[in-house]
């Protein structure tokens, strides 16, 4: 069972609880979400010119993680010994002349759909007379292959269940060891330790005024994607590859 915690509308963070999970189960859907779920990346580059002082091989690095929207349904992964194609693969082209700073926003794509996600990342910088014209080509990948094709980083902790007790008799000689955060009029509050994620930092000042235990069966997951996918992308791609492999592994069984 998932709940949904917060979501930062701004960053795309997510956080949400996996619960009645085990430790196997949780790190597989973490791996999966990092290096299982495909986005497009620039994969190979064609350079018609480059006079600026980056070489070539140092562009066509910055290209390749520069993260692109993903269009999941439109473009099929490549496979071993596939001739690219339309359906797998999108041309972008780049053509500028210095004196000018080189963003990602200059990658002109094939496909409206495909693009860089932050447009500011600089990728060279042009003195005046320089130039730079290329043809790159992206792919989808998965983060497995190559960590360009990552879509986000996901980790998980725990769910920490937080005991106070704020009139033992060593409470006026502990008070100075835990942080002010999490103090309410002079008490100290649990919701301000989660309020504040202050657990580590309360942890083991002493057992008798705040104890601190965690459910090996409940896991608080952070999703914080780079931008191709969103995180119910991530989570739905995720679960559909462990699905599969199980469906695959129970096919084999005699």
């Amino acid at each position: 069972m998932i709940e949904l915690l917060k979501k930062d509308k701004k960053t795309g963070k997510v956080t949400f609880v996996l619960k009645n999970s085990t430790p196997a189960l949780a790190n597989a859907l973490r791996r999966a979400m990092m290096e299982a779920v495909p986005t497009m990346a620039v994969d190979s580059v064609e350079f018609v010119q480059n006079d600026g002082v980056l070489y070539d091989e140092m562009v066509a690095h910055r290209l390749g993680l520069i993260p692109l929207t993903t269009d999941l349904k439109g473009y099929d992964v490549r496979k071993p010994g596939d001739e690219l194609s339309a359906k797998n693969s999108v041309k972008l082209t780049l053509k500028a002349k210095g004196p000018c700073t080189v963003y990602a926003e200059d990658l002109k794509s094939k496909d409206p759909k495909i693009k860089p996600v932050h447009p500011k990342i600089p990728i060279a910088k042009l003195l005046k007379g320089q130039e730079i014209e290329l043809m790159a080509t992206a792919v989808l990948g998965v983060g497995k292959e190559h960590v360009k094709f990552s879509p986000c980083l996901a980790w998980y902790t725990y769910k920490p269940k937080v005991t106070v007790n704020n009139n033992h008799k060593d409470f006026e000689k502990f008070r100075e060891k835990y942080p002010p955060q999490v103090f309410s009029n002079g008490k100290i509050d649990a919701k301000l330790i989660e309020q504040h994620n202050l657990f580590e930092a309360c942890e083991g000042v002493n057992d008798d005024i705040v104890k601190i235990e965690y459910d090996p069966e409940t896991f608080i997951f952070n999703i914080e994607p780079w931008g191709q996918l969103s995180p119910a992308e991530i989570l739905a791609c995720a679960a559909d590859h462990l699905s599969n492999l199980c469906d695959d592994f129970v096919s084999k069984l005699p």
